[in-house]
């Protein structure tokens, strides 16, 4: 109890949320599985667990290395930019010719087009790892906060990882609420069209600042 009430682990909870809640590549993800109920939670654990992996890199190592090098840097963002730019594609298609499995299937029954649990956790973590801001954020921003805590680094970490799990689980619950109510062709291409304008303003944001 004393370490969930020492200031530090306060500190790295609110900065975690404070970096996290914005809905990005991600979070998109997530809410995206959530509606259609594929693998939800096993998704929302293994996005949990690939920030606590970063926030575990920042905290260790990271934040005493200075951040990342630059050619690290440039790579991450190439990565993330293909990436975005192909998750976007798939996104467009669904919202310009409609989705393969426009409605959330019935409780109890399979949804179309199964994505197995491997398949799930590749793709959770390609959008934990694959996104440059993900390791801005975790591994660099909060590695480096961690640093002005001297020796209760280690607790602010472990509210930063905290921070993460409790943001997953409120998202995935959330997401899994709504889609056991939204079951609207009109809803899934919104959602596609929207997430498409996302991850391409994203990936060209990313380029942009290569230049700058």
């Amino acid at each position: 109890m004393s370490v969930l009430a020492a200031p530090s682990f306060t500190a790295g909870l609110v900065m975690s949320l404070s970096l996290i809640m914005a809905i990005g590549p991600q979070n998109a993800h997530v809410i995206r599985t959530g509606l259609q109920r594929r693998h939800l939670w096993l998704t929302v654990a293994t996005c949990a667990v690939a920030d606590i992996v970063l926030i575990a890199v920042g905290v260790a190592g990271l934040a005493q290395l200075g951040g990342l090098s630059d050619k690290l840097h440039g790579a991450l963002i190439g990565a993330g930019i293909l990436f975005l730019l192909v998750y976007g594609y798939q996104a467009a298609r669904r919202f310009w010719y409609g989705p393969a499995a426009p409605q959330v299937p019935a409780i109890g029954t399979p949804a179309a087009q199964p994505t197995s649990a491997l398949q799930a956790v590749g793709a959770a973590l390609a959008f934990s790892w694959l996104n440059p801001h993900a390791w801005l954020d975790t591994a660099v921003l909060i590695g480096t906060a961690s640093l002005a805590w001297g020796a209760q680094q280690p607790i602010f970490g472990l509210g930063a990882a905290t921070g993460s799990v409790v943001w997953f689980l409120l998202l995935g619950g959330a997401a899994f609420w709504l889609g056991r109510r939204l079951n609207s062709l009109k809803v899934w291409r919104a959602l596609d069209g929207l997430v498409a304008l996302m991850m391409w303003g994203t990936a060209a944001a990313l380029f942009i600042s290569l230049f700058e």
